[in-house]
């Protein structure tokens, strides 16, 4: 699982690669990958071979052996990421039952010289839901359970020359050992299938471990910390594990670290060796005026590493890492000495229709619009999620609470706990080196957990990741470093931390419940839907600003407990078990289509704050549509000093923050109009006297037209790697006005190489229809268009312009 070189630099670059069904840096599995058609010899030493594509797919609602498998005349050809049903938009039936993946395994054609001779041979799955068989020409040789962390599967001594038929089930039914919670009764949906990459490694005798697979405490492939951390200099401390099957003497193992092209640090030195006996080095690299990793300067370098035998080389691989420190000191957060308050949110990898079986660039795609939204830290809620993500957290400085599964589950299982101390392993294992993790959930998210049990996930934490200012975290206040604590669950029995607080969830259940306290009482003439955060696209004006106000609120109150990071509950709508609608407190729709929340959350960035590839500098949105039935009472966000609002062209108010919120970064300004006018609402936004931004909107008259739009979230389609987009139609008047209807079917068409994912028809939501589309293996020649009755039709091609 090892990687080429490649360069320091922006986050599309790193998606490029995923055209041959590759990843980004940095990582065993998911680095700079080859097609399965290059020879060894071609990619390099020990480099990792995409085994995406090539599946073949069945499914089975009850347990069958092999034998009834193998003849089954139901296989599709299928390539990974891949999930073993496409579900409804919302879905009340998830699938479960026995997934089967089978494929060929040539050697020949990936060695026709025999190089796999005295090699080992390994396949790295990234996730497979949930409780995974593996056998190999009819003999099996590996099981794992568990869903969201990766394992390895050794062919090394199964393997027999020529063509070898792998098959793997899967069994993603409800699982007492894995938990959590039957899936009728859970707040998330689990799905199937293999939804993550798979990658094929070859390695000499001698050969950088995988962190995982290695099984060992604090130890197995790269290990990145760091000693010393200031703007002057900066110690990297690397521990490098190596298994070695036949050498007898002397390796050596160089490090380089890179900024771009350039050298910054090196260390090298020779250890001994005996045949059959794993090796563990630790060299220190010295970097002069390092430039440090924080939210608002996510700068990494690139660790190379080379290790040999002789004056061969037996293996190669290249981390990204980031210099960086956090420090809690007297419950507050310092990043490199900078004390720093995390405005954040919780988030699902859930789309709609695929569930869990995204594409890397779309994980990227995710990270983005979080970090646009004015985020800098997410709460990977309630497991651990894609390494793609991960990577897009590093490169876009979003700090991470990495979690392991759980939600409203416990069991005295023995199996059951030893299973959930093992994930926290697993997951230190995976994530160590990632600059973004801040701290390891190693708890059962709001589920009641015996003392004693807390006592070996804490001590997990500290075993796998040995030294200072590392911190698990847990929703109990025993024994763990950090205390969560959902808002709602505060409200009625607060007391004053003892120990630093993460503001786990906020602005939803409360809301949900009517049970918030502070001043809802003012509102007691909403109904209940209506005081919900709860609020579908769909549901109108009042609802969505609702739903901003019930945030503004919560997040104002956060301020008043010593809390050093929050986490809004959640960044995008999901699918639930237990429920048969979408749980829709998200700031964005499933499809990613923000509400006025979004905008919200966007306005509390500093203007000359770093925001990603998507956002940054100053911005203004008003919460309103601006219809007919729209209330001449809104809101306007803004990082800016004042507000003044237009209509039609004449100057109406201008003011400052609203004072109610003062514990805000940037407070929201309030207007209230004497009374509806149609025509064009302007926002105009100033700072130090001058205009810095503009929002306008425009009553609509009856919808005439569509205009179609392919979101990339600034990050271009990808080719050859499963890429999912979503494509929205909007309704547009005549004049080429947004309209806000719902209920208008839209018929959606793909030709060229890809393919609808959503159902052709769907009906507006908010004046926009939003289809769902996978890519394939070239983009010139797409064409996706929309049909509505009585509208004009629209067509957009790929590749963008």
């Amino acid at each position: 699982m090892k990687s080429l070189a490649i360069k320091s630099g922006l986050l599309a670059s790193a998606l490029a690669l995923a055209a041959c069904g590759q990843s980004g840096p940095e990582q065993k599995p998911e680095q700079n990958r080859t097609a399965l058609t290059i020879s060894a010899a071609q990619h390099g030493v020990g480099q990792p071979i995409s085994l995406n594509k090539g599946w073949e797919f069945t499914r089975a609602d009850e347990v069958l052996t092999k034998e009834q498998v193998r003849q089954s005349a139901d296989w599709q050809k299928v390539a990974l990421p891949h999930t073993p049903r496409i579900e409804p938009r919302i879905v009340n039936d998830q699938w479960q039952g026995d997934a089967w993946y089978r494929r060929t395994i040539d050697t020949d054609a990936i060695d026709s010289s025999g190089g796999w001779a005295g090699k080992r041979v390994y396949i790295d799955f990234e996730g497979a839901m949930n409780a995974a068989e593996v056998w190999l020409n009819g003999e099996k040789i590996a099981s794992h359970l568990g869903g969201y962390l990766p394992f390895t599967v050794d062919l090394s001594d199964h393997l027999k020359p020529g063509k070898n038929q792998l098959l793997v089930r899967l069994d993603n039914r409800d699982n007492e050992t894995t938990g959590p919670k039957p899936l009728e009764k859970l707040d998330f949906n689990m799905y199937g299938g293999l939804y993550r990459n798979a990658w094929l490694r070859v390695e000499n005798p001698v050969h950088i471990s995988d962190p995982v697979h290695a099984g060992e405490v604090a130890s197995g492939g790269l290990f990145v910390r760091y000693s010393l951390v200031s703007e002057q200099s900066a110690q990297v401390q690397v521990q490098t594990h190596l298994r070695n099957g036949e050498h007898t003497g002397a390796l050596r193992i160089e490090h380089r670290l890179l900024d771009g092209d350039k050298v910054v640090a090196s260390a090298q030195q020779q250890i001994p060796s005996s045949a059959e006996a794993a090796v563990t080095d630790r060299q220190t690299l010295s970097v002069d005026a390092p430039k440090l990793w924080s939210p608002s300067s996510p700068n990494l370098y690139d660790l190379h590493t080379r290790v040999y035998a002789g004056d061969a080389l037996v293996d190669e691989e290249h981390t990204r890492i980031g210099i960086r420190e956090f420090r809690l000191e007297n419950g507050e957060l310092f990043i490199n000495g900078e004390k720093t308050f995390l405005r954040g949110v919780n988030r699902h990898q859930e789309y709609p229709y695929v569930g869990y079986a995204l594409s890397d660039a779309a994980q990227y795609r995710d990270a983005a619009l979080i970090k646009a939204a004015g985020f800098d830290y997410v709460r990977l809620s309630h497991y651990p999620h894609a390494k793609a993500f991960m990577r897009a957290a590093d490169e876009l400085g979003l700090v991470l609470l990495d979690a392991v599964l759980g939600w409203q589950y416990y069991s005295d299982n023995p199996a059951f706990q030893d299973h959930v101390v093992q994930t926290c392993r697993d997951l230190i294992r995976r994530d160590r080196n990632h600059p973004s993790v801040l701290a390891w959930e190693c708890s059962l998210n709001e589920s009641w957990m015996p003392e004693p049990f807390i006592d070996r996930l804490h001590a997990a934490v500290h075993e796998e990741f040995p030294g200072e200012n590392v911190y698990s975290g847990g929703w109990q206040s025993y024994g763990y470093d950090i205390y969560l604590q959902a808002r709602q669950h505060r409200l009625d029995h607060y007391e004053e931390p003892t120990k630093p607080y993460i503001v786990s969830e906020y602005g939803d259940w409360e809301y949900y419940a009517m049970n918030a306290g502070l001043n809802q009482d003012s509102w007691g003439d909403l109904m209940q839907s209506d005081r919900s955060s709860r609020q579908l696209l769909g549901d109108g004006e009042k609802r969505l600003q609702q739903q901003a106000l019930n945030i503004m609120e919560a997040h104002n109150d956060n301020f008043n407990t010593p809390a050093f990071a929050d986490g809004y509950w959640v960044m995008f709508d999901y699918n639930r078990g237990y429920a048969d609608d979408l749980e829709a407190s998200g700031i964005m729709s499933i499809e990613r289509r923000p509400k006025f929340s979004y905008y919200f959350y966007q306005s509390q960035r500093d203007a000359d704050d770093f925001a990603g590839p998507l956002a940054g500098g100053y911005m203004v949105h008003i919460a309103s549509h601006w219809q007919a039935d729209s209330s001449s009472s809104f809101y306007v966000f803004s990082n800016a000093d004042e507000v003044e609002i237009l209509l039609n062209g004449n100057a109406i108010a201008r003011t400052t923050p609203d004072s109610r919120f003062s514990n805000l970064r940037h407070p929201p300004f309030h207007f209230e109009l004497p009374e509806f006018v149609p025509g064009t609402l302007e926002a105009v936004a100033y700072a130090g006297g001058r205009e810095v931004a503009r929002h306008r909107l425009a009553t609509a008259g009856e919808a005439r037209q569509l205009a179609l739009n392919v979101d990339t979230a600034g990050i271009a389609p990808v080719a050859g790697g499963k890429d999912l987009l979503f494509v929205h139609a909007a309704l547009l008047d005549k004049n080429g006005n947004r309209t806000h209807t719902n209920g208008i079917p839209v018929t959606f068409s793909v030709s060229g190489d890809a393919e609808l994912v959503s159902p052709a028809a769907l009906n507006s939501e908010d004046g926009v229809a939003s289809a769902l589309i996978r890519v394939g293996e070239k983009l010139d020649g797409i064409a996706i268009t929309a049909n509505a009755p009585q509208l004009e039709a629209a067509t957009v091609k790929l590749p963008l312009k």
